[in-house]
């Protein structure tokens, strides 16, 4: 999750680096623990956000990806792109779906910032496509095709997916995002359409799994902002608990909430590792998340 936002936001951004900072205490371990997330995790979920937490740096965690990727039967791309006197590079993966249906593209950028282990920002977030990747493989979306993105450089601003966007000619009809997924009870979707389809799909999904979910067009910025800014349909998803979602935008508001939310104090820090990681709960995330994009698709004839 970047936190160098458009200048709008620039005021909320300095308070948040400011919570960071003044953070002391350890926030409350998560219900889920490295022993017992392996045996709860969705299809190798936990060991995936592992891999990449294990990762030495970030091209390391790109061979991790193109691997498990290339394990799964995908054919993967890299596209390397230069910005801002760097070097980055996507990777992106041809999922399967029907020959020239519309594309759905799903998304997470795969870099991390320098401190701590970027399990919860982001391996979450791929682990979370990896997924769903293998998922939509094994069975197909009925009318949209699928890609896999995983993005670098988001954390100097958006910068793998800008890039994407630029020399991308290809439209998809939607790009799904997903960052900061590693934890609560809480889906927390980002869509400027309070009554688009998936939005009520998701919905409908998050009670199945018995979860709740916080739908609307105030959220962290992140690689969706890239394909909005382009005027391309984008949503995100986080998995969070449903208490962070007020003291988030509260800061993002330029306001000082009374407590931390765990999120704050996880990411862009030394506390974000596998510690704070709770598969139990992201499970239930991902099938939600799997069962509201077949929704969708199903009614998008």
């Amino acid at each position: 999750m970047s936190l160098s936002p458009r200048p709008a936001r620039v005021l909320a951004v300095a308070l948040f680096f400011c919570l960071l900072a003044a953070c002391a205490s350890r926030p409350a371990q998560s219900p889920g623990s490295s022993e017992s997330a392996e045996r709860t995790a969705p299809s190798g979920w936990f060991a995936d956000v592992q891999g990449m937490a294990d990762a030495q740096d970030n091209a390391a965690r790109r061979v991790y990806l193109r691997r498990r990727l290339e394990q799964a039967g995908l054919a993967v791309t890299g596209q390397v792109f230069e910005s801002s006197r760097q070097q980055g590079e996507n990777l992106i993966a041809e999922v399967g779906g029907p020959a020239n249906a519309p594309l759905l593209l799903i998304g997470a950028h795969s870099d991390r910032v320098d401190v701590g282990r970027g399990a919860t920002d982001n391996a979450s977030g791929s682990a979370t496509v990896l997924a769903l990747a293998e998922r939509f493989k094994r069975r197909p979306l009925a009318h949209h095709r699928v890609k896999a993105a995983f993005w670098d450089l988001e954390e100097h601003g958006l910068l793998g997916a800008t890039d994407f966007v630029d020399r991308n000619s290809e439209k998809p009809v939607l790009y799904i995002n997903f960052d900061v997924f590693g934890w609560g009870d809480s889906l927390w979707m980002m869509s400027r359409d309070a009554k688009h389809p998936l939005v009520v799909a998701s919905r409908d999904a998050a009670r199945a799994q018995g979860i709740g979910i916080s739908a609307g067009e105030q959220y962290p910025p992140t690689d969706h902002l890239a394909f909005l800014k382009a005027g391309w349909a984008a949503v995100s998803y986080s998995l969070v608990g449903a208490d962070e979602i007020p003291d988030i935008l509260r800061v993002f508001k330029g306001e000082s909430p009374e407590r931390l939310p765990k999120v704050m104090a996880v990411i862009h820090s030394d506390k974000d590792t596998l510690a704070e990681i709770d598969a139990a709960a992201t499970a239930k995330g991902v099938d939600a998340v799997e069962a509201a994009i077949r929704a969708w698709d199903a009614q998008s004839k």
